[in-house]
């Protein structure tokens, strides 16, 4: 070896061994809510970057260099997860008109307030089912790039309809200026529609489709249970979501538009008012999740008593369909039908997310299952189980805080005072 590479290879050494470690961050948990786990009590939660690198029992000593996290008189848990969400809507009174008075710059600025008091609120991941102007698929990366704060997002931008449907952009419009929008817009009406707009979701950049099986709520249309899809374009939805990885969301409320969903193969059922016997039967057997959005109808119920608030072609179909999804959730909980955390926010309020825990606690679930719906059964769902939905070692660093034992009063899961996302902290007490 010449002078010159002996000396290259000795300052490479000596910086090898100078280089610093980089500086973990250890949390210390005065109590630890793993689902799957129970619970645990004073541990140290030791972070590397965006990762759990250990778990250590008792409170591990920071070495030089290395973040404490004393969150000893509190109790830790994984971050939440909202399975369904609209965080390009915030529903008022001046919703429907604000169709046309709302900009893509405007739908964008207000959805990023949403998605920091999402994240602020608990909730580390969400699915958005349904947007505009394909502003989730950039509000995403932005939030992965570090611009502006806010949860992991997998989205659907714009939902999927047929003529007509829930998800049509033009219900409800003056006849002039409906046109007839198509596969780009998110309508379809048969098999090719349904490829191409299959297809144009995958160019936009979604996560995953969402489609309206059945007529909705909050559509300016008559009916809100109605099926809107045949069999057949279902199952072209899902073959086609298969070649791009995508799994498929159905907005349904009326039982026949979800057995035909069911059966088709999609992932979830979002809302299920009128789901039926044959209808949980159905979704034990193909495994399909059940998505209840509780507070949605909590709170469109609410808001159908107040008049003027909703167009009268809406307003009997909240005051019908939104009470009955509490006990069509008992009834699907009984019968063991796999159960998804998801709120519809964005009809209730951004941020509000964690009261849809206490919604299924007075329906009948444990407060024990309902934590496990919004954490590992929510990244099954989703399919990121192996990154996502509980602590331990090897996953992402999502871990939040709450004052108080959440296993014995769900409500407190409402006042979160922690919030780390990939490792890095939003909220500290």
């Amino acid at each position: 070896m010449n002078p010159f590479a002996r000396v290259l290879l000795a300052l490479v050494v000596a910086i090898g061994f100078c280089a610093p470690t980089q500086a973990r961050t250890l949390i210390h948990a005065g109590q630890l809510l793993n689902p799957g786990a129970g619970s645990m009590q004073q541990l140290t939660i030791v972070v590397n970057a965006d990762r759990i690198v250990a778990i250590e029992n008792g409170y591990t000593q920071p070495k030089p260099g290395d973040e404490l996290i004393d969150l000893s008189a509190l109790t830790v848990l994984p971050g939440l997860m909202d399975m369904h969400v609209h965080l390009t809507t915030q529903f008022s009174r001046s919703t429907y008109l604000e169709r046309f008075q709302l900009g893509a710059a405007d739908v964008a600025l207000r959805a990023a307030a949403a998605a920091e008091k999402t994240l602020l609120a608990g909730f580390t991941t969400v699915r958005d089912l349904g947007d505009s102007y394909n502003v989730t698929v950039s509000l995403r990366e932005a939030i992965r790039k570090g611009y502006v704060d806010g949860p992991r997002i997998y989205t659907a931008a714009k939902s999927l309809a047929t003529t007509g449907g829930h998800a049509d952009p033009t219900n409800g419009w003056r006849m002039d200026l409906r046109g007839d929008p198509g596969p780009k817009e998110g309508v379809v009406n048969g098999i090719d529609d349904v490829r191409k707009a299959v297809r144009q979701r995958y160019k936009d950049g979604a996560d995953l489709i969402k489609i309206t099986a059945t007529g909705g709520v909050l559509s300016v249309a008559r009916s809100g249970q109605n099926p809107q899809f045949t069999e057949a374009e279902i199952e072209a939805v899902v073959a086609a979501g298969k070649d791009y990885d995508f799994h498929v969301a159905a907005h349904a409320h009326g039982a026949e538009g979800m057995k035909r969903a069911v059966r088709a193969g999609v992932r979830s059922i979002e809302h299920g008012t009128y789901m039926d016997k044959e209808t949980m039967r159905l979704m034990k057997r193909h495994g399909t999740f059940y998505v209840p959005t509780i507070s949605a109808g909590e709170w469109v119920a609410e808001k159908s008593r107040v008049d003027g608030f909703f167009p009268e072609l809406v307003r009997p179909k909240a005051a019908a369909i939104g009470p009955q999804i509490s006990d069509t959730f008992s009834a699907a909980h009984a019968a063991g039908v796999k159960i998804a955390f998801g709120t519809d926010s964005g009809v209730s309020a951004h941020g509000d997310n964690a009261r849809e825990f206490v919604l299924m606690v007075e329906a009948g679930m444990n407060p024990a299952e309902a934590i496990r719906s919004a954490t590992l059964t929510a990244s099954q769902l989703l399919g990121v189980e192996d990154m996502l939905g509980s602590i331990e070692v090897g996953k992402l660093a999502d871990i939040i805080a709450v004052s108080g034992d959440p296993g014995e009063d769900i409500g407190v899961l409402q006042d979160v005072r922690f919030v780390m996302k990939d490792g890095k902290v939003y909220a500290k007490p």
